[in-house]
């Protein structure tokens, strides 16, 4: 398995994967636009010459990320991609200086595992809550916030 940042190649495979999920309501969708004008944040997990699974790195501030669009080819689960995608996420957040990480989430016993603890929404800066904004659960949102330090 290669950990790698996402290139223009991969769009579409990341656009497949996001939108999968979001298609049974486990996830935002994200367009294809929306996709391109963030490559950047992206990281991909590669088996086989295909993209088995995908995560970004949003910085929110000075002292905070987000992990976003954490998504695994079903024929990929329980392999560890995730647990590789959230490592490398982490990591490139510790380089960046950043001291705190964290996610919205519909399993946060995943997060659990690698470190992260609940907390209440509410105690995120409201700019975490731009994504909100388009989501169809805007009022009956049922993600757990998980946060570490690093």
């Amino acid at each position: 398995m290669n950990i790698r940042s996402a290139k223009i190649s991969d769009v579409k495979a990341i656009y497949s994967l996001i939108n999968f999920y979001a298609e049974r309501d486990k996830m935002l969708f994200r367009s294809m636009a929306d996709i391109y004008e963030n490559l950047q944040a992206f990281t991909v997990a590669e088996l086989d010459g295909r993209v088995a699974g995908c995560c970004a790195l949003q910085i929110i501030w000075s002292d905070l990320a987000e992990i976003k669009s954490l998504a695994v080819d079903e024929t990929n689960k329980d392999k560890g991609v995730g647990k590789m995608l959230v490592a490398a996420a982490t990591e490139q957040a510790r380089q960046l200086g950043l001291p705190k990480i964290f996610a919205l989430t519909l399993n946060p016993a995943f997060f659990e595992k690698l470190g992260f603890k609940i907390i209440e929404k509410e105690k995120l800066p409201m700019k975490v809550w731009s994504d909100c904004a388009m989501c169809p659960k805007q009022q009956n949102c049922d993600e757990i916030a998980v946060i570490r330090q690093l």
